[in-house]
This record gives C-alpha cells, sequence and structure tokens, in this order.
C-alpha cells in the first residue's frame, strides 16, 4: 500500500509516494518474506505524461534485512509490484513505450517521437534501449522461407522466415551455401524449404537438411521466363514496330524507308554505327566482351548488347515523340496554312485566342515541315519496348487491356520467335494454374528445341533443379512471405539512413514484426 500525494505545477506534475511500514516483502535474492526495516531512501522515477505534462514519481521505500540466513543478501529494496523494478528510473510502462518506439522508429527517429511525448531521450540511449530488449525464442519451424536482399553496395544478405506465422526468424551477411547449412544443423526439423533458383542456397539446404523438400519459387520460376522472353524481344526489336496499327500508304513508305534504311543520317545513328562496327569486329575475332568493353571504354551490357545485334538499326535510340499541348490544334493550323496564312507569330496569335497557351517557338517548329512541303509532324505512337512487349506476352489474355488485344495479335503474326514465346509461356502458365507438372518434361525439350538461346539457357537451368521446379508448380509453398519482409527490410534500412548494421538491423526486423503481430491482436476499444 502506498500513501499518495500529488503536486502540480505549469511545467511537471509531481507524485510524492511513501510505502507503508510494517507490511512484509520479499527478498530480491531468496523470495523469503521480511518486514524488518533497516532504513528508507528515496527513488525518482520518470512515468509517462499525463495531462501533456512529464510525471515524476518521488517514492520512499524501505530497506530490510532478509532473515534467512544462508541468503548472500543482508539487506535489500522493497520494490512496488507495476511501478518499480531493480535498478531501472523509469516506471514498466514508461520502459515499454521507450522500447517500442526505438523498434518502431529506431534512433534518431525515436528521440523525436519522444521529445513530441514530452519525454527527453538522445538517439544513443534509444539505440540502447532498444538492443536490451531480446530476441523471441527462436522456434524451428516446419516450412521455411529463405531469400536474398540487397544490404549494401554489391554486398547481399540472407533472410529466413517462418512461412507458416509469416515472421522474420534471423538475418545474416552473405548468402553463402556454409553459413546456411550451418544454421539448418543447428536448428533441425525443417520439412519444407522455399527458395529461388540460387545455387548456393540450394547447396545449402541439401548440407544442413538432406531430408528436406525443396521449393522453388513460383514468383521467380515466372520473373525468369519473364526475362527471356523480353531478352527475345530485344533481339529482334526490328519487329516491334509492326504492332502499331495500320497507317496510310503514304506514311506507310515514310515508316518502311525509315526502319530499312542503311544511311545513318542523325547523330545518334552514327554514334550507334561506330560503336556496332567496333563491337562487331572485335567480338569476331575472338575477343571476349569484358575485354572489348575494356578497350573501347564501355560498359560490358553495352558490349554484349551490341554484340547480340543483327544491325545497327536495332541498337539505335530513337526517342518518341511526346505529346504536345499544341497537338489539338495541329488541324486548324493545317487550315490556316493552306488558306494563305504562313506567319508563325500570326498564327501563335490566333491559337491563343482559341485558348492555347504554348510558346511561339513551338507553334515556329511546328509550321516548319510546311514550309519544305512536308506533311506537318503529326503525333504518332511510338512501337512497344522490349519490356512492354514482354509483358504483353505474359499478361494473363483475361487481364489485358484493348489496346493490347488490338496491337499483340499484328506483332505475333509478324515475329514467328516473339509467337513461339508467346506458346511457350502460356503453356507453362497453364501448369501453374492446375498445379499440374506432368507436362514439364516435354515443355523444357520445347524450350531446347525452339532454337533461341534465352530459352535454351532458361532449359538447362530448369533441368538441374527440375525436383524443385516440379513442387513449386504443383504444392501451394512459395516464397511470397519473403518478399514482404524484404520490403520491410528496406524500409528500415532507409529509416536509419542506410547506415544500421547488421545486428541492430537484425535486432529491428525480427522485433518489429512481432510488435505489429502482438498491437494487432489486442482488442479494440471503441469511444462510448
Amino acid at each position: 500500500m502506498l500513501v499518495v500525494s500529488v503536486e502540480v505545477s505549469d511545467a511537471v506534475v509531481t507524485v510524492r509516494a511513501r510505502t507503508r511500514s510494517g507490511l512484509p516483502a520479499g527478498c530480491t535474492g531468496c523470495g523469503q518474506l521480511s518486514g524488518w526495516c533497516h532504513s528508507r531512501y528515496v527513488r525518482r522515477l520518470s512515468d509517462v505524461t499525463l495531462a501533456d505534462r512529464p510525471l515524476r514519481i518521488v517514492l520512499s521505500v524501505r530497506r530490510l534485512y532478509c532473515e534467512n540466513t544462508t541468503c548472500s543478501k543482508v539487506t535489500f529494496a522493497e520494490q512496488v509490484p507495476g511501478l518499480t523494478v531493480r535498478y531501472q528510473r523509469r516506471t514498466p510502462a514508461l520502459q515499454r513505450l521507450v522500447q517500442d518506439v526505438g523498434i518502431m522508429l529506431a534512433g534518431r527517429g525515436g528521440s523525436r517521437m519522444l521529445r513530441i511525448l514530452r519525454i527527453r531521450l538522445s538517439r544513443v540511449a534509444v539505440l540502447s534501449q532498444l538492443m536490451r530488449v531480446p530476441l523471441p525464442p527462436l522456434v524451428t519451424p516446419q516450412v521455411l522461407g529463405v531469400d536474398d536482399f540487397a544490404l549494401y553496395g554489391d554486398t547481399y544478405g540472407t533472410l529466413l522466415v517462418d512461412a507458416t506465422t509469416r515472421l522474420p526468424l534471423t538475418l545474416w551477411e552473405g548468402r553463402d551455401a556454409e553459413r546456411l547449412g550451418c544454421w539448418l544443423r543447428e536448428h533441425p526439423g525443417v520439412e519444407v524449404a522455399c527458395r529461388d533458383g540460387s545455387l548456393a542456397y540450394r547447396q545449402g539446404i541439401t548440407a544442413g537438411a538432406p531430408d528436406a523438400v525443396q521449393v522453388s519459387d513460383r514468383f521467380h520460376l515466372w520473373q525468369g521466363l519473364s526475362r527471356r522472353v523480353q531478352d527475345i524481344a530485344s533481339a529482334h526489336r526490328g519487329c516491334l514496330p509492326a504492332a502499331l496499327p495500320p497507317i496510310d500508304d503514304a506514311a506507310s513508305a515514310q515508316v518502311e524507308e525509315r526502319v530499312e534504311s542503311t544511311t545513318a543520317n542523325t547523330r545518334a545513328e552514327r554514334h550507334a554505327l561506330r560503336l556496332f562496327e567496333a563491337v562487331q569486329a572485335l567480338t569476331r575475332s575472338g575477343r571476349s566482351h569484358s575485354s572489348v568493353a575494356r578497350e573501347l571504354g564501355l560498359n560490358r551490357r553495352t558490349v554484349s548488347k551490341y554484340a547480340r545485334a543483327n544491325n545497327w538499326q536495332e541498337v539505335v535510340r530513337r526517342p518518341p515523340r511526346k505529346p504536345s499541348t499544341l497537338d489539338s490544334y495541329l488541324d486548324y493550323l493545317q487550315q490556316r496554312w493552306d488558306e494563305g496564312q504562313h506567319s508563325a507569330k500570326i498564327l501563335h496569335e490566333e491559337l491563343q485566342a482559341k485558348g492555347y497557351l504554348g510558346h511561339y517557338q513551338r507553334v515556329k517548329m511546328a509550321v516548319s515541315p510546311l514550309r519544305k512541303g512536308l506533311p506537318i509532324d503529326e503525333p504518332r505512337e511510338r512501337p512497344p519496348s522490349p519490356r512492354e512487349a514482354a509483358r504483353w506476352i505474359t499478361t494473363h489474355p483475361h487481364r489485358r487491356s484493348p489496346h493490347i488485344n488490338d496491337r499483340l495479335p499484328r506483332l505475333l503474326d509478324h515475329c514467328p520467335e516473339l509467337r513461339t514465346a508467346h506458346d511457350l509461356v502460356r503453356r507453362f502458365a497453364g501448369m501453374l494454374d492446375n498445379r499440374d507438372a506432368t507436362a514439364l518434361p516435354e515443355w523444357l525439350d520445347d524450350l531446347v528445341n525452339t532454337g533461341l538461346a534465352p530459352l535454351t539457357g532458361l532449359a538447362r537451368a530448369l533441368r538441374e533443379d527440375r525436383d524443385a521446379v516440379a513442387q513449386g508448380i504443383t504444392t501451394p509453398y512459395n516464397s511470397g512471405v519473403n518478399e514482404g519482409r524484404i520490403t520491410d527490410v528496406k524500409l528500415q534500412k532507409r529509416i536509419m539512413a542506410g547506415r544500421a548494421g547488421v545486428r541492430l538491423l537484425r535486432h529491428r526486423v525480427v522485433l518489429i514484426a512481432h510488435l505489429r503481430r502482438r498491437y494487432a491482436d489486442q482488442p479494440t476499444i471503441s469511444p462510448r
């Protein structure tokens, strides 16, 4: 029992309390009750704010003798349940608040949040309290998710997640097989392991949990196939304009002449032609892409792109014409030009009277082709990029927009290679939808028989991991929960400006997931 008095000022609320004499208290060493008072001393505690004012508790407690002669303690200080903790100058409620804020916002952000709550604590103190929070006991999961994430620069880390509870277990720097194998041997009992196509994780799971069923994640399988389709579209870039709707004969002749022309007229085309000839000459002599890149001062990916191209037109950059506020006035400009008005200044004034807010130079550039006897440069739809073409092919037919349904058949009719890739993608999608891997061997053979290098390489990689691929197709297990947790890891890294070490990052990632689960499970009290 406590005797309490309260003092309120503009700056702080002070509560003075005193424990009653005569009531026995348990020894902090052996637990035996004792009422033999030795002396008293005053403890000063901080508590959560009250009425937006800091709350200070001045508590007078007894120091008691321990009457147990075998106890190592001679005297001990009594504790008030729910109010005091040994060696702690914060109440349990305030300590939980500091720890939760530190888990959610880390050091600097946590310090600022506590300052809003009228609790002054430095960022170092917040981090210290955060690292004092013990991690929850690790329970070996039956279904384990393994995935990597970018830690910083070219350094990667490994994240383990319980796929059943969707809670992170641990993370560490690196993505080697030995570390994963050691962790699995120290925590036996994993029955299913979901992973991507990484050889390191495959070897680590085989070494650490040889009886576990390995599952190659469906998302990564689909992502790998989509990338191969994009590579095919990049290699057949010249076919992509065929997806556009047909245009009139004159414009069609101009487009065909521009596509089939072998003369480099613009600066970008001449640059692409020079690089294409240089790269092709060096690669035909047997040089590797890396050595060619060093000699020409180019990136290795650029060299690979020029080496794969059949002609320089496939790699030249053709920036599309961007939409302009003048587009809706082009018909009026053509009409006035035909009527004999050839002054760009007067035309600009007339357009301003009609609501045009653009600059005079835009009008001057628009009518410049008319002065040369050429048609006005009307906006045209640009061809799809290789990435867009791959997205068209990999999108489910029922989810394709009318825009895609109008253009994709033209593209597939014009390019047999993309037609083959489209058919193979749809067959693999059918296996995923039906969870049936019976046709997988035949599908892999068809990948090889296409003669397309990207699909042949994919078939080789999937055959080496065929059992896990079949499990990924037929079983409901996947690494989707890992992808969500990796997004959370990246968020925590950005909150800490990327300066968090692995130990602090592991502490926050594990604790923040349990903290969210704890508050999500608490019932919501609605106001009356």
